[in-house]
């Protein structure tokens, strides 16, 4: 794990719903690390600002400061840019949907978490990317499992725990759609190759979570349950392919699809995260 000191350069970016979430706790983040650091603080208007602005970091650390939908945004935008594997990113969690952050071991709390900015350490992390080239930090759960698709869900700890309407649209993080409760899913998973579930048994969820920087992906399967509770199917590997009817997958804050084949592969130690050091 790398170090950092307080005399690196920092490049603050507020998300915008932040600001309007909760402007107090974007002050204190901001105070907190200008005191700390060399610190540039923008405040970008919309998703593409946003995107600009992290492409011209230079040598400045990026800080995001904002909920889960910034985190994600952020690093698909350095995913397809193919600059991930490069650039350690922070964050400041601030909103209301900041489960995804806090399983991955960044602190509750303005201050707390702008600390660890400044005197924690780069963790590496695995990374699921699907072959549409979307990214998944926390969890992959297919289906939604709400009754109505409004709000994520908690993501599991980990141990340790499309253009403006092409990239831009893509990264953006609007309110997912309301999604009527699903039935039973006939799916088809495969992992690395090998079926662990077929079409010709009904499933109620399916998650799949990036393990702890391992190279693997765990995979859970819970089939229709009639009477006692089925045991669930339990797996894991490198590739993760789902096919069978239209489906949707909620991937970390946002819900895709209707898709009918979908495949994930684990990136191992693909991103690094700034999380605080060992007391």
């Amino acid at each position: 794990m790398a170090t950092f000191a307080t005399s690196d350069q920092l490049l603050v970016i507020v998300d915008p719903a932040a600001r309007e979430t909760d402007g107090e706790s974007v002050r204190i983040a901001k105070d907190v690390l200008s005191a700390g650091a060399a610190a540039k603080v923008c405040m970008p208007d919309g998703p593409e600002e946003f995107a600009r602005i992290l492409a011209r970091r230079g040598s400045r650390r990026p800080v995001v400061v904002g909920d889960d939908g910034a985190l994600v945004r952020a690093v698909t935008f350095l995913h397809r840019r193919r600059e991930l594997a490069d650039c350690v990113l922070a964050m400041v969690p601030v909103g209301g949907t900041l489960g995804v952050a806090h399983a991955l071991g960044v602190p509750a709390g303005a201050v707390a978490a702008a600390r660890a900015v400044l005197d924690g350490v780069e963790r590496r992390m695995d990374l699921l990317v699907d072959d549409s080239d979307g990214v998944v930090l926390g969890a992959l759960r297919i289906p939604p499992l709400a009754a109505a698709v409004e709000a994520p869900e908690p993501v599991p700890a980990r141990g340790w725990l499309r253009p403006y309407q092409t990239l831009v649209r893509s990264l953006s993080t609007r309110p997912a759609a309301v999604v009527p409760r699903p039935g039973p899913a006939r799916l088809r998973v495969e992992v690395d190759g090998r079926t662990v579930v077929d079409l010709d048994q009904p499933v109620e969820a399916i998650s799949v979570t990036p393990g702890a920087c391992g190279g693997l992906a765990e995979v859970e399967v819970r089939p229709l349950s009639v009477g006692a509770e089925a045991t669930p199917v339990r797996a894991s590997g490198r590739t993760v392919t789902v096919a069978g009817a239209d489906f949707r997958y909620r991937a970390d804050v946002a819900v895709t699809g209707p898709v009918r084949r979908r495949t994930w592969r684990v990136v191992e130690g693909a991103w690094g995260l700034t999380v605080p050091g060992a007391s």
